[in-house]
């Protein structure tokens, strides 16, 4: 059953990321009333790019992400992968840049977690569902 959801999560992250791409951003570019954004990372194994449409937050000039994998006991590939990386390429609507990554420290992750969940409160059901703590990360344009 969870390798058919990780299957269906990909297609989904693909059609997603194709529709974005080609609509600029105009079309698929929400979920539950948050922004999406593309992020293009390097697979920490296999050094190939992937892009995953990631929900997000404003900070200042910064951009916040979260691995909540809905909650999933497992981070998400994406979030692993970012770990591994020192810098992304970002995409919102048609604008693209580079940015440095910083996974948030837990005193960092604890400021940024109540400003998510000004814009996202259900983060809050994913975060019950599972006994890891859901990790954040700061995408700093470059």
């Amino acid at each position: 059953m969870a390798d058919a959801m990780k299957t269906t999560m990909r297609l989904f992250g693909r059609l997603n990321t194709a529709v974005y791409r080609a609509t600029k951003g105009r079309l698929w570019s929400k979920i539950k009333g948050m922004p999406i954004l593309l992020l293009t990372v390097k697979g920490r194994k296999s050094g190939k790019l992937h892009t995953t449409p990631v929900v997000y937050f404003q900070d200042g000039r910064d951009y916040v992400v979260t691995g909540s994998a809905n909650g999933r006991p497992i981070e998400p590939d994406w979030f692993r992968n970012l770990r591994a990386a020192d810098t992304a390429s970002v995409e919102i609507g048609g604008f693209c840049f580079e940015a440095t990554i910083t996974v948030a420290d837990p005193e960092q992750r604890a400021q940024l977690w109540t400003q998510l969940m000004k814009h996202g409160p259900f983060f809050e059901d994913y975060q019950a569902k599972t006994e890891r703590q859901i990790p954040m990360a700061v995408l700093t344009p470059r």
